[in-house]
């Protein structure tokens, strides 16, 4: 079984490295040129105001807890258990233990939905307090978080089946997945434009219906894609062994700094949210550019680079391992560098290029362009997280970044109060490039002290 598992991890290199980081990276620059289309009709058919910011709403609503309960804590907490019961039992035990995970969380999952389905105008009170109350467009946004919510089940089991085919190196379907998530919304939107003499909240709730159905066809190709690779995995009833036990051993710290996280995207929504109306949609397209070096470089190398550092820390290769983020870290400063330039030279220019047709006028593209000038202070500090904090997630210490995670949340939400007035949405986006080299600097020296630490020891 043991020889079983060292087939999957070839030694490689930066060469296999390379290799893996292109095809997430190339996958998702896929899904970002999609997404790039996508945003495009939606600018053209929506614009940038009121109907526009209660669809965004109703899209981050679950996207917020999406990253709280799927991607970044279950990830950092999930693949180095995975990976270690690979590397050390094999294949067959690896997968019983991700059953019994994927068995929990479809029952969490449910309650969440069914709760947030009954409860949707609350929910949104809480988190937009200026807008969900507001008549006839704060029911609209309620009708359209209720459709988007599902989609937070569906992606939740997709973090699963793609976690597990990273730790296989199997990147493809998980980084390939999003292009169906946009290609659904631009397919129900177009379809919305076929209705004759229809109402103004059509293409908005066809949007969201998109964003459901992408859920669905997003989980499908996952689970072919990983009994393709002979990867059959099931829920089943789980029990609190010693592999789920490290888990959510690791999963607490992981979820509570996610939630650190997500404290500050909250407080990004309810204070645009709070704004003069375009606010949430301004700060929608910027980031939409913003995400783009953050998903072709930042995602690609930390996917690949947390179940490589997880099995060579198994196997006691310290040596490989920091070979491996130093790597990553060089190749991240050299590719983010000209987008830093360029987001901070020309934001205009780009937003302009980007959006600006149709209901897109100039005033959303000022104010867009310098929300994403805001964004690219902090744009290097971003990147560079996501090649630092695998190395504490892969030894399994997730508590560290955790409360590093605080300290940076702490002075990127209190910024958000004081630049607001100043900057508009922008002083949001400049608040989080703050807080985001408060958070790497904290890391970069824990490590290295730990690091000198480690070395006197031996």
């Amino acid at each position: 079984m043991r020889g079983e598992s060292v087939k999957i991890w070839p030694s490689g290199g930066a060469a296999v490295f390379l290799k893996r980081v292109g095809t997430v990276s190339g996958f998702t620059m896929l899904s970002r040129l999609t997404g790039f289309l996508r945003d495009v009709v939606l600018a053209w058919v929506i614009g940038a105001g009121p109907l526009a910011d209660a669809f965004f709403i109703a899209l981050r609503i679950p996207n917020h807890f999406r990253a709280l309960f799927a991607e970044g804590a279950f990830n950092a907490s999930f693949v180095p258990t995975y990976a270690g019961v690979l590397e050390t039992r094999g294949r067959d035990e690896a997968l019983g233990f991700a059953a019994r995970v994927l068995g929990a969380l479809v029952a969490v999952q449910v309650v969440i939905l069914v709760a947030a389905e009954i409860w949707a105008r609350g929910l949104l009170e809480f988190l937009t307090p200026g807008f969900a109350g507001a008549g006839e467009l704060g029911d609209l946004t309620v009708m359209l978080t209720r459709i988007t919510f599902p989609y937070l089940l569906f992606v939740t089991l997709v973090t699963v089946w793609g976690a597990v085919l990273n730790a296989h190196h199997r990147y493809a379907a998980a980084a390939g997945a999003p292009v169906l998530f946009n290609l659904a919304i631009i397919a129900c939107v177009a379809a919305t434009l076929l209705v004759p003499a229809r109402s103004p909240h059509l293409p908005p709730t066809g949007a969201a219906i998109g964003v459901a159905l992408a859920g669905v066809a997003e989980l499908i190709l996952l689970v072919w894609a990983a009994r393709s690779a002979g990867l059959v995995l099931a829920p089943v009833r789980p029990r609190l062994d010693d592999e789920v036990k490290t888990f959510l051993k690791r999963l607490g710290p992981a979820t509570i700094g996610s939630g650190a996280a997500q404290i500050a995207m909250f407080v990004d929504t309810i204070l645009a949210a709070a704004l003069p109306i375009g606010a949430v949609s301004a700060m929608y397209y910027a980031d939409r550019l913003y995400q783009l070096p953050i998903g072709v470089i930042a995602i690609a190398i930390g996917t690949v680079l947390l179940p490589e550092l997880s099995r060579r820390f198994a196997a006691k290769d310290e040596v490989g391992a920091r070979r491996a983020q130093r790597r990553a870290v060089l190749w991240s400063i050299a590719l983010t560098a000209p987008f830093v330039v360029a987001f901070l030279a020309v934001p205009d220019r780009l937003v302009g290029i980007a959006f600006a047709r149709g209901a897109f006028d100039e005033a959303a593209v000022a104010r867009s362009a310098a929300t994403l000038q805001a964004y690219a202070v902090g744009l290097m500090a971003i990147v560079l997280l996501r090649s630092v904090v695998p190395g504490f997630h892969a030894r399994g210490d997730t508590r560290t970044p955790m409360w590093v995670a605080f300290a940076g949340i702490a002075v990127n939400v209190a910024l958000k109060f004081w630049l607001t007035g100043s900057f508009d949405v922008a002083g949001l986006a400049l608040a989080t490039s703050a807080g985001a080299w408060v958070n790497l600097l904290l890391l970069v020296a824990i490590d290295l002290h730990r690091a000198r630490t480690r070395a006197t020891d031996a």
